[in-house]
């Protein structure tokens, strides 16, 4: 074939250097606008595995860059004076400048035409004259910018201004984070050594930062002598530098724009690296992308039987892999963009914070890299719950008001659809006895609701009759005489989604007869096939607010340790927190404060009717996951912060399921991130729900300072016993077991040491 590739930065130079490989007939031509000498950055990072891929391709280039490489193994947080290093994690660096140099050299001695000092108008002109044009012209792609309509790319340009710089000085063969708080706000560095003279250096701070310095009117040399002013300590007297000598002033600044282009191919053109999506440099996998992106292309050009089957197949695989990298780059971004909300974290959490932010690195992962320093942090984490311990975070106690929790595993809320006329039977005791035997240090009810209208199902639970009181006390009599948990009732009223069928019939559908009136914020129906609710006046809130109270007043009777309010997921007293929900014209309508008007109206009935040794939790939904309307992150803030204010000891992090429209975000922990930025902005207790299905997932969230507690739901419906299993499986003979259960735990937990023994 005959091909032209539109730029010669890593991506170009590499897919020529991948096609002259497969077949030497093929004619190249790599066309640069720049010299072959230029280069506008200064280390590149690649990890292990980034270079076997590479070697496995092109052993040659790959071993002229080991060569020239760097190598290091610790990463290094500098934070309130402290210098924190861990182990373990294996990268290597390159001068960006050298490893063109390298590849240009590989290029030429397999015959690539490489023409430097070209420019070039428009892709279509090279569409007709080569069988083949890759457009790899970076992250400002004209290529991509000319074709936009076919390949809708999809920039999102992030907030934190960040400047590459290069140094002399040594940061003693660790990856370097340093954070310096100044007049104007918290700026940072990000570093790394990539040969025996240099590193690179990125300064990067907010833009509000950025604005109040007024780096935007300073010029470059001003620019670069007040990051070395800030950082004057840690450079020891050696300069910062600049090599974008094409750039003026302020300009040397950037936001990143994070790409992703919908289409990767069109005709005979075809995108690769930045020009087709770009993945932050905080987790430093750009250059990997271009590389891996190459060889997926040379493969498929060489084993598909044509150019557009090759496309798809290539587009099909790597963006696969950009979003799982981006999804990764998207977590450490946000970290960084919001890291004042971590700032005033002890070292050692901040630390561990900032190693775990993309979630590619878990909490046993970190122990494998590690396992010195990641014990002296399990122990910290101890200490700060009371305990002189190095058991995993998962089964340090906590407490709140006067109950005391074993660990912080929590059974989160699942409607078990099988209550006659609000009785609770012998299904629930068997289901809550289960999971208190479990190992959980708080088991949570099914929402259990204030009035049968209240209820979502039939088959819902109650507290609004005698005999609703009496089955309950059975339950919790068992929980308290047999098990260490502790439980909690949920109290709600599903509103506008109650009278609907069984969760395993059609749910949300209304029922097939014996419907009954519903309520909400406002008329409106949850969807076209269900019944409009009545909006509801100040004698339904006056009477709905009485029906919490006196739930309140029987679960506590009834001997649940904890009550939680749930003004989540669509649900009664969420459909007055969410506009989507709720178009009211009154004085609890309109704005947020308004909205919360009710909502805290009830909360403090309810606060009000519990014994104070008792704790109050409000469940909330942080985000409606619409578009354009609903609940957003930071009115969750707002929200966690009113009902703290009125006495909620702790907040249920959820989130969704307002409205059928919604577009969650699904992954594993998804709604961890909510939690997270409630628990610390405002210093509120927090549990974090979503997803969570792995003791890991459980100890990297606790650790790192995301919530207090854990909720896991299905992983309880599926194995009652997960936290027991869960402590055989890490080797914690600590973790409590019910008496007559002592000989399977004594089983289990050889069966899980003798497994270890031969994955070794």
């Amino acid at each position: 074939m005959k091909i032209a590739c539109l730029g010669g930065g890593p991506a170009g130079l590499y897919f020529a250097i991948s096609m002259k490989l497969r077949d030497p007939s093929h004619q190249v031509t790599v066309i640069e606008r720049n010299k072959p000498d230029d280069t506008f950055g200064w280390g590149v990072v690649l990890s292990v595995d980034a270079l076997e891929n590479m070697a496995a391709n092109d052993p040659v280039s790959t071993q002229s860059i080991r060569e020239h490489f760097a190598y290091w193994d610790d990463v290094a947080v500098v934070h309130k004076g402290q210098r924190m290093v861990s182990r373990g994690h294996g990268f290597a660096g390159i001068g960006r400048k050298r490893m063109l140099i390298i590849l240009q050299a590989r290029a030429r001695e397999l015959g690539v035409d490489l023409q430097f000092s070209t420019s070039f108008i428009s892709a279509r002109d090279y569409m007709q004259d080569y069988d083949l044009v890759v457009a790899c012209d970076g992250i400002n792609s004209a290529v991509r910018t000319e074709f936009a309509d076919v390949f809708k790319p999809d920039i999102d340009t992030r907030l934190c201004k960040f400047i590459w710089l290069g140094t002399s000085q040594k940061f003693d063969d660790a990856f370097t984070f340093i954070f310096e708080k100044t007049e104007h706000g918290w700026v940072w560095i990000h570093a790394y050594q990539f040969d025996q003279d240099t590193a690179t250096v990125i300064v990067e701070c907010a833009n509000e930062t950025w604005n109040a310095f007024g780096f935007e009117s300073m010029s470059k040399a001003e620019i670069i002598a007040k990051c070395e002013e800030i950082f004057a300590d840690h450079l020891d007297g050696h300069h910062l530098r600049s090599n974008a000598d094409h750039l003026r002033g302020s300009a040397v600044w950037m936001n990143f724009p994070r790409v992703l282009c919908e289409k990767w191919h069109h005709e005979n053109l075809v995108l690769m690296g930045d020009a087709a999506a770009t993945a932050h440099f905080s987790i430093g996998s750009g250059s990997r992308l271009a590389f891996d992106s190459a060889i997926t292309l040379a493969n498929y050009l060489h084993s598909e039987p044509d150019m557009q089957a090759a496309f798809i197949r290539y587009q099909e695989e790597r963006r696969l892999e950009v979003l799982r990298l981006q999804s990764a780059a998207r977590n450490s971004l946000e970290w960084f963009e919001q890291v004042e909300r971590y700032l005033d974290l002890d070292p050692v959490q901040f630390n561990y914070s900032l190693l775990t932010r993309s979630q590619r690195i878990s909490h046993e992962n970190l122990r494998l890299r590690d396992p010195e320093w990641l014990g002296s942090a399990e122990r910290w984490f101890n200490r700060q719950a009371g305990i002189d311990s190095d058991r995993r975070p998962m089964f340090a106690p906590f407490r709140l008001r006067g109950m005391g929790l074993e660990n912080r595993i929590v059974v989160s809320p699942m409607a078990q659809y099988k209550a006659v006329d609000g009785t609770p039977g012998d299904w629930h005791f068997a289901h809550y006895a289960e999971r208190a035997k479990g190992g959980a240090g708080l088991v949570y009810t099914e929402m259990t609701c204030v009035a049968a209208d209240a209820r979502i199902t039939p088959g819902c639970t109650g507290f609004y009759a005698p005999e609703h009181e009496v089955a309950w006390r059975r339950i919790t009599d068992f929980v308290h005489r047999e098990t260490r948990a502790k439980i909690c009732a949920q109290i709600g009223h599903a509103g506008r989604k109650g009278s609907t069928q069984l969760g395993w019939q059609n749910p949300d559908t209304p029922l097939a007869y014996g419907n009954w009136p519903l309520i909400s914020a406002s008329a409106l129906p949850w969807s076209a096939a269900n019944a409009m609710p009545r909006a509801m006046d100040r004698t339904d809130m006056d009477r709905v607010r009485a029906e919490f109270v006196a739930a309140t007043q029987m679960a506590d009777r009834a001997g649940f340790d904890m009550v939680e309010l749930h003004a989540a997921h669509g649900y009664l007293l969420a459909s007055f927190l969410s506009p989507i929900t709720n178009r009211r014209r009154d004085e609890y309508g309109g704005s947020l404060e308004n909205r919360l008007r009710y909502p805290l109206e009830v909360f403090a009935a309810m606060r009000a009717a519990l014994p104070d040794r008792k704790p109050m939790s409000v469940r909330i939904s942080a985000h409606d996951w619409m578009a354009e309307a609903g609940i957003t992150p930071e009115q969750a803030v707002k929200i966690a912060r009113a009902f703290a204010d009125a006495g909620a000891d702790i907040i249920d992090v959820s989130a969704g399921q307002t409205t059928p429209e919604d577009q969650p975000v699904y992954g594993r922990m998804f709604q961890t991130p909510f939690s997270d930025r409630i628990r610390n902005e405002t210093g509120i207790p927090t549990m974090a729900v979503g997803n969570i299905y792995e003791a890991d997932h459980v100890n990297s969230i606790l650790m790192a300072g995301r919530a207090d507690l854990v909720c896991l739901a299905r992983p309880h419906l599926a194995d009652p016993y997960w936290t027991l299993h869960a402590a055989a499986e890490l080797g914690d003979d600590a973790q409590h077991w019910p008496d007559p259960y002592l000989p399977g735990r004594s089983q289990l937990i050889r069966l899980k040491e003798r497994e270890k023994e031969i994955r070794v």
